[in-house]
């Protein structure tokens, strides 16, 4: 977080505030607001997280999980990726629209720091940091991916994931399949039963039960996507 606010600092961006917020167990969550150009009413919020690849060994050995390395020509270091340019990337693009003299929106750059554990506490801080962020007009999430260097990457939509882990058994011992090859079920075929059950694998929509009620402010936001084309 020193690190991260050190650097928006030097850069010196006209307008700019900044406010912590903390749910009950001590997570913070960074707001940066610049302040609109004179005439400009929307209101644009940048998504990013500050927490980085998860800590614990099993990577590579002499690649510790907090102190970049050189190996030969090439650095490892768990922070140089999984969204580590969202704060760095937005603020030094605002910074080269003002010096340009180009008319900004209001943006607020919000950092959460628990993104690897699933970010439980993410909704609860939204709503505790409504007074700095507002009600966004559109929202652009700083962390996908680019699969080279020589284009510019945008992801335009990206759906939810839930991963389970499944054992499906059938049979106490190994058969003969000449014997009981049409009896004994195939175990894929059961799972992909049990998948059919959740949701509609022509349209990918789920069933009712697993639909949740979307926040007043993720509705909204839709919205204002749906109206922008997005």
């Amino acid at each position: 977080m020193e690190l991260v606010d050190g650097y928006v600092n030097k850069l010196g961006v006209k307008g700019l505030s900044k406010k912590i917020y903390r749910a009950e167990n001590g997570l913070p969550m960074v707001v940066y607001v610049v302040e609109p150009t004179e005439g400009q009413t929307k209101n644009v919020l940048f998504y990013g997280h500050l927490d980085k690849q998860p800590y614990g060994p099993g990577w590579m050995e002499g690649v510790p999980p907090n102190a970049p390395t050189l190996k030969g020509d090439i650095l490892y270091g768990r922070g140089g990726a999984d969204d580590g340019y969202a704060p760095f990337s937005c603020m030094l693009a605002i910074k080269a629209c003002q010096d340009q003299g180009i008319p900004m929106p209001r943006i607020a750059l919000v950092l959460e720091t628990e993104e690897e554990s699933g970010s439980p506490n993410l909704l609860k801080l939204l709503a505790i940091a409504n007074e700095s962020i507002g009600t966004p007009d559109v929202c652009f999430c700083m962390d996908s991916g680019a699969f080279d260097y020589d284009s510019l990457w945008m992801t335009s939509s990206l759906r939810g994931i839930c991963i389970i882990d499944a054992t499906i058994e059938c049979g106490a011992a190994g058969y003969h399949s000449g014997e009981v090859g049409g009896i004994v079920p195939e175990t894929f075929r059961i799972v992909r039963t049990l998948l059919d059950r959740l949701d509609d694998k022509a349209t990918g929509e789920v069933i009712a039960e697993l639909q949740c009620p979307l926040p007043d402010w993720k509705v909204e936001e839709a919205k204002s996507m749906a109206k922008l084309g997005g």
